[in-house]
């Protein structure tokens, strides 16, 4: 078969709208290089991603340049983009296995590809196994790490969590390796699932973790100790107003994918549902809040 791959430099804050767009656009897989300079010397990202050649993407250059140029709107600048495309062969999957290795991402959390040996470096080290596909988070962005931070946190044993645009399985893998008890995890793209799915067999001990396409909370009646969800900022205020109904009381809500110019509205968004602020973190222009239901004798 033949492929296309086409490259875009963009910001660090654009990163994961910009790995969506590229997804929803039929990509089959995106190599994340985060060590990318501009000429000037300044921090950039470097997203390839590779279409099958019968997908035409080159007619699709100017839509794509255009949904980038619109992250602005939401907040999110992707700085000055650069755009290439050229042909190439079937071998590029095997980049998955250059570039992608082990990382420590927390104090007892390890992502580790599915294809690399790994032992552990101390007893109480949890191995998170992953298989990049189409990039649905490799559990290495900020937002990601960030919302595993704050798992790692939150979680006490035997918690129900329910996990809100799930796109890897990474943070329901997580959860269950930090002793969350029966887990949730939803997601509106019908692929992520799969790649969700896949990465959970994986990890044998995440094996009971229920996981559906879904919108949000919509039509869901289970009732969660802990919720989660690293989305856009404009996905989270979707969902804000779901959350007094399936949180219990005591319960807490994780939200990350919070650049740092959203994270008042943020708060003040999440102040007007009744929840109450614990903890702020953040990661360069990244943010996550932490939030708990009042319980009913507070």
């Amino acid at each position: 078969m033949q492929w296309e791959e086409l490259t875009i430099v963009t910001s660090n804050e654009a990163q994961a709208a910009v790995e969506g767009l590229l997804i929803e656009e039929g990509a089959e897989g995106i190599i994340v290089d985060d060590q990318a300079l501009q000429k000037d010397g300044s921090a950039v990202i470097k997203l390839s991603s590779f279409f099958a050649s019968y997908k035409e993407i080159s007619k699709r250059l100017s839509v794509i340049k255009g949904k980038i140029e619109n992250l602005r709107e939401f907040g999110l600048d992707p700085g000055e983009v650069e755009v290439k495309l050229r042909e190439v062969t079937d071998q590029w999957s095997d980049e998955w296995e250059k570039y992608y290795h082990a990382r420590r991402v927390t104090r007892y959390l390890t992502i580790v590809p599915s294809w690399e040996k790994y032992r552990l470096s101390q007893s109480n080290e949890n191995v998170i196994r992953l298989d990049p596909g189409k990039a649905f988070g490799t559990g290495t962005h900020p937002t990601t790490v960030l919302a595993m931070r704050a798992l790692e946190d939150t979680i006490r044993g035997a918690e129900t969590v329910i996990d809100v645009g799930t796109g890897s399985g990474v943070l329901s893998i997580a959860a269950k390796a930090l002793g969350a008890g029966k887990i949730y995890a939803f997601d509106i793209e019908k692929d992520a699932v799969v790649s969700a799915r896949k990465n959970i067999a994986l990890n044998p001990f995440a094996k009971n973790i229920d996981i559906a396409q879904n919108n949000l909370l919509t039509g869901i009646s289970v009732s969660a100790d802990l919720i989660v969800a690293n989305v856009l900022p404009e996905v989270l205020l979707q969902l804000l107003p779901q959350l007094p109904e399936r949180l219990k009381q005591g319960g807490r809500f994780i939200a990350s994918g919070i650049i740092s110019a959203k994270k008042d509205a943020m708060k003040d968004a999440i102040l007007k549902q009744g929840l109450f602020i614990e903890q702020i973190a953040t990661d360069g222009k990244w943010v996550s809040i932490v939030a708990h239901k009042t319980a009913e004798k507070e």
